[in-house]
């Protein structure tokens, strides 16, 4: 399949994602918006469209003013049926392009949080792959609301962690993406974020992060899976 990763920053790529992709033999094209400018072709040319996270809010759009096309593009997306996965900054930005509010949360996640999936998350094709509760890796300061007709599938303590829009499009709040050397790079270019230290967070990465990246394995090879 041809795959498209979505991503807001130049030093970050889809990670576990983009490796899953590229093991299961399909070819993966990149996409920058804040570097590249507008989309390198419309969304129906893609069979898949993952959208990753950044550090920028989703409604930050004088301040980013790639975003508003990005959403447009989502939105077309969308509108075609064509496979789409946001994660963090990727999922508020699906459900801002799907009708929804998007805006800071009540409280902020960094770090390890445990998520819990729904009923509706046990039997969906791409959450079901995880266990009933995980502890899964988090960044975010925003959040979003649930769109019309779309099913929230998982939520930890702070917030909405998923939702399907139809058999198309599913956003996740977590970095099911993320890699020991992605949480390291994070952890100290953004250590004011942090509830401790790098240090800390990567002796608890180091205890979680294989489990973690299973799980992201097993979550992208049945989003591709039901793409295809």
């Amino acid at each position: 399949m041809r795959v498209l990763s979505i991503v807001h920053h130049e030093l970050t790529d889809g990670g576990v994602f983009d490796h899953t992709a590229d093991e299961l033999g399909h070819t993966v094209a990149h996409w920058l918006p804040s570097a590249d400018g507008a989309a390198p072709t419309t969304p129906a040319n893609y069979d898949a469209i993952m959208v990753f996270g950044g550090a920028m809010h989703p409604d930050q759009d004088d301040a980013h003013p790639w975003l508003a096309p990005e959403v447009e593009f989502l939105q077309q997306a969308l509108d075609a049926r064509v496979p789409v996965l946001g994660v963090c900054l990727g999922a508020q930005l699906l459900a801002r392009a799907a009708g929804a509010t998007v805006g800071p949360a009540d409280t902020s996640e960094v770090g390890w949080v445990e998520v819990e999936l729904t009923a509706a998350g046990h039997a969906d094709p791409v959450l079901s792959t995880l266990p009933s509760r995980i502890d899964a890796f988090q960044w975010h300061h925003y959040t979003f609301g649930l769109p019309e007709a779309a099913t929230e599938l998982a939520t930890s303590a702070a917030a909405r962690q998923a939702f399907a829009l139809g058999s198309h499009a599913w956003g996740i709040q977590f970095h099911a993406e993320v890699t020991r050397e992605m949480i390291s790079s994070w952890a100290h270019a953004g250590e004011d974020d942090l509830p401790g230290t790098p240090a800390e967070l990567l002796a608890q990465t180091d205890g979680l992060i294989a489990t973690w990246n299973d799980a992201g394995r097993r979550l992208c090879s049945a989003f591709l899976a039901t793409a295809g």
